[in-house]
Formats: C-alpha cells, structure tokens, sequence
C-alpha cells in the first residue's frame, strides 16, 4: 500500500469518543479524516459531527475503501478485537480505543495479526502522547521527590443512576469501570514505577483487588494494589456510580507530586496544565503550556509511525508489551473480584476472535493413524492448562483446529478441572467432538488407585460434555499397588464404551508397561497401548516433578521401536532448553539448571542450533522435529500460549530428518579411527 504524506482515517462507529477522535485528526499535522463507517447513515448529526467525511454504511465497506489507510476502532469494548483484526487482515492501519480488547489473550492475538500484515497497531490512551505527560516522567527521574515509594491515581465518576440499557451498565457490552476508566491509573502506575527504575514501563509483581459488583453485573467501582519489583506500591481505584477526587498522587522520600485529572493534561482542546510538586521547601507549580488538542498528539504518532514504517508506538506511547502488560494487571483485577462479562463464555462466544464461524478442520497440521484409534488424528497435540477463561483458551482452541489439529490433551487434575470443562464447553460451541481425538488422564497422585479411575473418568466425562474419551493414561503409577488391578479397572472402562480407544501409563517406568502387558495378555483383557513419558533431544537429567519419568535415552528409544508403543510426548522441546534464553553463562532458570544442563545436553543444543541455521529455522523447530521424527508413533504434546507461538512450533512441520540427521542429532560426528 502506497502511503500518502497525510494520512487518511477511517473511524468505525460514531460515538463520543470517536468524535474527540475526529476532532484531533482535523488538529493534526499528519491525519485526514476521509471517512466513517455506521450501521445507520441516517442519523441525524453525523455530518455536522464528522465534516468532511464520507459516511459509510456498514463497517465492512469501510475497510474495503482503498481511500482509507488507517481505521480507528471506536466501538464498544467486545468490538475491538474483532474489527482490529479485521481492519488488519484488510492491509489497514489500525488504532483502537483503550482498551485494546477485553483481554491480555485477545490483544495478543490483534498483535499477531498486526505481525501477519505488517502494518502498524496501537492502542489509544491520548494522556502517554501529550507533553504533560513526559513532562511529569522527567521530574522523577530528575529526582525531583527523591526515591517513588507509592502511587495513588484514581479515575471515578457518579452517573446519575443504574441505567441497564447504556454500555457502562450493560454486561454483554463489558461495561463497569475497570475496563471504561481503570486503565488509566494501571497505565500511569506502570510508566512511574518504570521511570523511578530507569524504564519505559514496569509491570508489577503482584495484584490485589476489590470491587463492588451491581444487579447488572458489572464493577461499579473497584480498588487495586499493584506491588512493583522496584519496591514501589501503588493503590488505584475507578468507579461509574462514586465520584472520586481523581488526583494521581506520587510519593518520594523528598516529597510528592500532585496532577489533577491526568488524563486530560493542559485540556481536550489545548491549554494550561499543573504539574505540583510538595517538598520541605514548599510547593512548586510546573505549568505545562500546550496549545495542540490532546487527540492530535495520539493521531500524529501513529501517524508518525505509520510513515516511518514502524508497527508500534514510539515511547511515551504504548508499545506492544505495554499494552499487553497493562490488560495483565486489568486482567488480574477483575478476576480478584470475580468480573468474567457473558460475552466472555461460551454461549456468548460462538463465533472465533475474528467474529467469525469455526472453520474445517484444516491441513497445515497432517494426521496420522495411531495404533488402537479410530479415526486419524493429528500429529501434534495442543495441550491448554493455563487458561481460566473460556474467550482466552477458545482463541488457541479455534486456531489449532483451523489448522488441521484434533488431537487435545486434557486431565482430570489440570486447573482443577477447569481445563475440562473449558474444552467441553469449547467442543459443544463448535460441535468438533465428531473430529476431535481427545485425550484424557487420570488417577494422580495422591489418588493413584485403581478405584479413582472410574470415579474420576465420570467427572471428567461431565466436564467434557462426552460419553467417552479416545485415549485415556493414568497420570503416575503406585507400585505399591499390583499392576493387574490398574489394567482391570482401564479395562472396564473399555467395556463400558468410555475409552474407546488405547490406554496406557503417563510416567511409567518399561517394566511397569511391560508388566501390564503381560498381564492383560495372559487375562484376556485389553493390553495397554500406549504411554505419556517425557521424550525430547535433551535427556531429563531428574524428574521436573516428583514421579515424573523420561523415554529419552537409547534403552527407551529401543523399546519403543521394538514394540511400535505409541508415545505421548511432554515437554518435547525440553521447557526452553532450545530457545535463546538458555546458555552455559546465563542461568536465570532453576528448573533449566537443574533438569537440563549437562555437557552432553548442550552438545545436543549445538547440534540442533547448527542444523536450524542450515535450515533457516529455529534449534526448537529442530528439537520438534526431533520427536516427529522417530521410528515409532511419537506424538508431541505442545503447549503454546499465543498465537504466535502455536504459529512457531508449526514451524517443525516444514523439516525432515533422516535416521542420519536423528542419530547425529543424539550422538554427534562417528569417532575418526586412526590409520594403521
């Protein structure tokens, strides 16, 4: 796309804000407001609140206008995500009123598709770009109050009653304060404990929250502790139904600043701002004189950006990380006080990220028949335990089946049970479970007994919304119990049409399987068909976890050759032992440490790093492909947390090795045999 000196701005949706929005574009040096998009064109007052500006019927067309190249995303908060990544994918510029999604987890996923289209994303809190604001930055780290100990800011105000039809009331439209208006002291919070650390930001190392919750269930107002790792505490607070004196307070060992409404700094059309700082000595005003209108300033770094060819904001804006740092902490507030919006579960999310229908099951990822499965199924498992909502684990849950994968990895332990009930949900949203090849585990300690097998397959099959599972382990072994009767009880279950596929052991040791085995084949049951051991290139040097059991070295490898026993691989990249952040010298890691680094494990990493250079790829690509590649069924168990991620261990399926490359990969160069 070919950028014009001006930039040209589509806005899509005609509230208040995307009127202040017009109205620093027409301030600006660098934008030109050229349309907007609504879904009613006819409402009176649209041309007098947007001059100049084409009027658009429909968001749809706005984005496919070539006459726009940047689009700002006015609408309501659960609209955000869906039109950024739409205005994206159409090769638009995108700038997207605070918050940038309802969660940290939707925001990333915006951000991977700003990635996909290499075009700029930012999100618009207008107060980081003003003067003012770096302005107050500079008096602190000019140790204008000495050393920051704590931060007070607050943004509250009383509407005049519960209205349950306008936004700030509505839960379907995440109305409530933290989202509205809570930002903005998390955001101040974070860039001055960054100053008072030398940073641009900093994220806090703990969140506490309280808040009050209406009949319309959203937060009427709502307290926050933020512990930075600086030894800085800042308290915020917001509300919509108590007015608040809204004075961002910052306390030093010298004394204190004050700033009143900092969002607005020196005016929403320009003038004087305060700045005053209380010492021993007295007070001190700091005006800020600025004549520009507080929008411009966010429309002229974005425009900024967008013509230098950058994707993010410049500093004081908000980059990338700020954004995602800032809905971490509005993300741990809420759940503090238990605020998940209904649009945030699975009935009000039926469509993906993106707004639209699930896709087919697609064919990045290939399948393959495993022993004892019915239908084929993907050669990498996405397991997804740290979720704890349903709009965050369903944006990995849609991208890994839209890409060809149907093999998941659940637990009975895993979140409680939580991980579950968000995969059942999901599957019923979706209606995958006809396509699905669902794993599922069971009988952990400390309830490792063969009675806990079958009570717990029943939650767990509730949970799941299924009558059965296609693959079912026991998550450790007690050998304190005679192996017989855990095959009896898998067995049963067999019977009873609840695991119709292989079963087996997740940490167990070769003797155990092979006496189950033995077992089942002399007592006319089912043998176990398959194990969940840990399998990678670097060798487990002790167990991460207690009972924990690795299938890498070359006895293991053997075995599983010789009897084709499928293997479930976790941790088969080795928990980052192959990315960057590993090395002899940097040991910021006690697990890596601990399980990981020995001289072979390295000489292995070399290896890989090598071979991925060649490759153009990544020694963690190589690592996967390690495991994909071994002369049983090996099926890697992946774990991503983003986007990205998901996309970067795909990338595994572009390599192939050879028994050659395996071998070499394992044991290096064949020792030189001297002449003679």
């Amino acid at each position: 796309m070919n950028t014009p000196n001006k930039i040209r701005w589509g806005i899509i949706g005609p509230g208040n804000i995307a009127r202040a929005f017009a109205g620093g574009v027409a301030h600006s040096r660098s934008g030109v407001l050229a349309a907007i998009a609504t879904r009613d064109p006819g409402k009176s007052g649209l041309a007098e609140a947007f001059p100049g500006a084409r009027i658009l019927q429909g968001y749809d067309a706005l984005l496919e206008d070539p006459a726009v190249d940047a689009v700002y995303i006015a609408t309501p908060h659960p609209g955000h995500a869906e039109w950024a990544i739409r205005a994206l994918e159409a090769g638009k510029h995108v700038l997207v009123e605070k918050p940038m999604a309802l969660t940290a987890f939707e925001a990333d996923a915006i951000m991977h598709a700003a990635r996909k289209a290499g075009r700029f994303l930012g999100e618009a809190y207008m107060y980081r770009l003003h003067p003012q604001t770096l302005k107050l930055v500079e008096l602190i780290k000019a140790d204008s109050i000495g050393e920051v100990r704590l931060i007070r800011s607050s943004f509250g105000y009383a509407m005049p009653s519960v209205m349950p039809e306008h936004r700030l009331f509505a839960n379907e439209l995440a109305g409530g304060g933290i989202l509205d208006v809570g930002g903005y002291p998390v955001s101040m919070a974070r860039l001055i404990a960054g100053a008072s650390a030398g940073k641009p930001f900093l994220d806090p190392e703990s969140v506490t929250g309280a808040g009050h919750l209406g009949v319309t269930g959203v937060d009427e107002w709502a307290s926050a502790l933020l512990k930075f790792g600086n030894g800085v505490v800042a308290e915020v607070s917001c509300s919509i139904l108590l007015a608040q004196d809204n004075v961002l307070r910052i306390f030093g060992t010298k004394g204190h600043v004050e700033v009143a409404d900092f969002w607005f700094a020196s005016g929403k059309q320009g003038g004087t701002g305060r700045i005053d700082v209380v010492t021993a000595e007295g007070r001190q005003t700091v005006e800020v004189r600025e004549q520009g209108w507080l929008y411009s300033f966010e429309v002229d770094a974005a425009g900024d950006a967008i013509l230098a060819g950058r994707q993010e904001f410049a500093w004081p804006g908000m980059d990338w990380a700020d954004s995602l740092g800032n809905l971490r902490v509005m993300d741990r507030w809420r759940a503090a006080i238990g605020l998940e919006y209904g649009i945030e579960k699975a009935d009000g999310r039926p469509n993906t990220i993106s707004g639209r229908r699930l896709a087919g099951n697609g064919t990045r990822i290939p399948k393959r028949q495993i022993p004892g499965v019915a239908k084929p199924a993907s050669v990498l498992a996405l397991g997804f335990e740290d979720f704890r909502t349903f709009s965050s684990g369903a944006i990995l849950l849609d991208a890994f089946f839209e890409a060809g994968g149907n093999l998941f990895d659940t637990a009975f332990v895993y979140g409680s049970g939580y991980t579950e009930k968000l995969f059942g949900e999901w599957q019923r949203s979706r209606g995958t479970r006809a396509e699905s090849v669902v794993i599922g585990k069971g009988a952990h300690t400390p309830f490792c007994t063969p009675d806990a097998i079958g009570r717990q397959l029943t939650l767990s099959l509730d949970r799941l919304q299924t009558d059965h599972v296609d693959v079912y382990f026991m998550h450790r072994d007690n050998p304190d119990v005679p192996v017989g009767e855990f095959v009896d009880a898998m067995d049963a279950e067999v019977r009873a049409g609840r695991i119709r596929g292989p079963f087996g052991g997740s940490n167990w040791t070769r003797e155990r399987m092979a006496a189950a085995i033995d077992y089942a084949e002399r007592n006319g049951r089912q043998a176990p068909g398959a194990l969940s051991n840990n399998f990678s290139l670097a060798e487990m040097l002790v167990p991460i976890w207690d009972g924990c059991i690795a299938s890498s070295d070359a006895g293991w490898r053997r075995w599983l050759t010789e009897r084709q026993m499928p293997n479930f691989a976790w941790s088969s990249q080795g928990r980052g032992f192959f990315t960057e952040r590993a090395g002899r010298d940097r040991r910021d890691s006690e697990e890596l440490v601990r399980v990981w680094y020995s001289e072979d494990n390295f000489a292995r990493r070399d290896r890989a790093i090598e071979l991925a250079g060649r490759l153009g790829k990544s020694p963690i690509h190589v690592a996967l492909a390690y495991v994909l590649a071994q002369p049983f069924p090996s099926v890697p168990l992946i774990g991503p947390r983003t986007l990205g991620e998901l996309d970067d261990s795909l990338q595994a399926l572009d390599i192939t090795l050879s028994a050659a490359d395996l071998d070499w990969l394992v044991n290096g160069p064949a020792p030189q045999r001297k002449a003679g």
